[in-house]
């Protein structure tokens, strides 16, 4: 998997739930779409990469998600 791939997918997802008024609503919103229609792989894959380097090309609502989906695999 490619990460600048995972990434700009992720920060696509963030962007379109970002506009919701709800900040809790918009994060669970992102870490749900990621969970329900991302493959195991691709989650992995993007999880590794921000272990590895960081999420700083992230957006913050993302990266948010992320430690939801992450509670979810583990």
């Amino acid at each position: 998997m490619n990460p600048a791939k995972l990434i700009k997918m992720a920060n696509q997802i963030g962007a379109f739930f970002e506009a919701f008024p709800d900040r809790e609503q918009a994060v669970a919103g992102v870490a749900a779409h990621i969970q329900r229609n991302w493959e195991p792989r691709m989650r992995t894959a993007l999880q590794d990469y921000v272990a590895q380097n960081g999420d700083e090309a992230l957006m913050p609502i993302v990266r948010d998600a992320l430690r939801i989906v992450q509670k979810v695999v583990l």
